[in-house]
């Protein structure tokens, strides 16, 4: 096993970086399983339920780039912390709100931490665990998301058979200032990685506050954009198909709120299962053949569970490998951005690429509302999702493979 052959310290940081990314899926993928109820509760339109989960993947977006600039600047364990703390206490806040508006502020607010974990933890955890690794421990954190996301699934089913649905949707959120607990873990047993710190000592009396915009270099420039679209073409089709998969199958295949939940746990267990087997192919035939791979089958697979006139028992067999190839393509993303940038652009190029793409890519929800208004959503919503792996695909085949990169190695792709 190859956790054996790993250093405390890593594995300190791995419990660390698993645990937020896991709380982090928890508090995001609540608002999900709430649309139809605040639908019905709030006379929500389809539109206004997709603003809102598009307004906090825009701003987590913007959370990404700026805690990837700030990791750069004041080391990656102390952001970390500031973005957990960040994205729990606006979780909790929006259980409280009363309106669109205030929903809609509070959930855009999370957004900020929610980017702003990932990009530093995954950059962490690069930048800790040693080459021949680091795609299987990147890939290993990645799929925290799934538990997350199972737990989120649990909590909904589980709140909902013993309170209504205007007091369980409120106590969701609620649950979700626990997480801010994790920083005493991270405080006690995490430390900036080795190769942070030489690099900080290398450049010191080059920090003049805006080298983070080196990313944009002419010799930079094209990795930077290249590894942006496949950014977007990831999120796209995942945050199209998580956000209204849900509301899919209980508006138009007109399931009970206990069968939703079970199709999504079919879904959540062929996430985990796809998180940690695209880990290992990750380091075993390379990050480039991964994505092509994924992408090829998530597209196939989200067209014949939205398109096809299939029986409600072969969307339930469906589902596993559609959330195997929806979930799995993205184990190798953390590595691959780490092993794109050099040490002094590693952060910034990490949380510009990955939430750009987050921001393009969470247009869709927004877009998918909008058509279906007027329109069939499952046909909009596959059709959608198989455009965005497309766009994975081509970029896939355009950028280098960096499989078994050493960090230090790191030179641009235009040379």
């Amino acid at each position: 096993m190859w956790l054996s052959q790993t250093s405390p310290t890593e594995r300190r940081t791995l419990t660390a970086t698993y645990a937020g990314y896991a709380v982090d899926g928890f508090d995001h993928m609540i608002y999900t399983f709430l649309i139809p109820t605040l639908i019905t509760l709030w006379g929500l339109s389809k539109a206004q339920a997709g603003y809102i989960a598009t307004g906090a993947l825009l701003t987590s977006a913007v959370g990404g780039w700026l805690a990837g600039v700030l990791a750069d600047r004041y080391g990656r364990v102390r952001v970390l912390q500031w973005t957990v703390v960040w994205f729990a206490l606006f979780t909790f806040l929006s259980g409280f709100t009363q309106s669109y508006e205030q929903l809609f502020f509070t959930r855009a607010m999370q957004g900020l931490g929610m980017g702003g974990e990932w990009a530093v933890g995954s950059v962490l955890i690069a930048e800790t665990i040693q080459a021949r690794h680091r795609g299987k421990a990147v890939g290993l954190v990645q799929s925290s998301w799934a538990v997350g996301w199972a737990a989120s699934a649990l909590a909904f089913w589980g709140l909902y058979a013993v309170l209504p649905p205007e007091q369980a949707w409120r106590t969701l959120f609620w649950v979700g200032i626990l997480p801010a607990l994790l920083i005493v873990y991270i405080r006690r047993n995490v430390e900036d990685p080795p190769i942070y710190l030489e690099t900080v000592r290398k450049t010191q009396g080059m920090r003049s506050g805006a080298h983070f915009l080196g990313i944009f270099r002419r010799e930079w420039l094209l990795t930077t954009v290249l590894a942006s679209l496949l950014a977007t073409g990831m999120q796209g089709a995942y945050y199209s198909v998580t956000t209204w998969l849900p509301t899919y199958l209980k508006t138009e295949r007109h399931l009970s709120v206990f069968g939703t939940s079970g199709y999504l746990l079919v879904l959540i267990a062929g996430s985990l299962a796809g998180y940690l087997c695209s880990a290992w192919l990750n380091d075993a035939i390379g990050r480039r053949r991964c994505f092509l791979l994924f992408a090829s089958m998530g597209a196939v697979l989200v067209l014949s569970y939205t398109q096809m006139p299939i029986t409600n028992e072969w969307m339930m067999v469906l589902g596993f490998p559609l959330g195997f190839f929806l979930s799995g393509i993205f184990s190798g993303m953390g590595a691959f951005l780490s092993e794109l940038f050099p040490n002094e652009l590693r952060g910034s190029g990490q949380g510009f690429c990955y939430n750009v793409g987050r921001a393009i890519g969470a247009v869709f929800p927004a877009l998918i509302g909008v058509w279906s208004a007027n329109g069939n959503l499952g046909v909009i919503l596959g059709w959608a999702a198989a455009a965005c792996y497309g766009l994975v695909i081509v970029t896939a085949l355009l950028l280098p493979e960096t499989r078994g990169r050493e960090l230090q190695e790191i030179g641009p792709l235009s040379s």
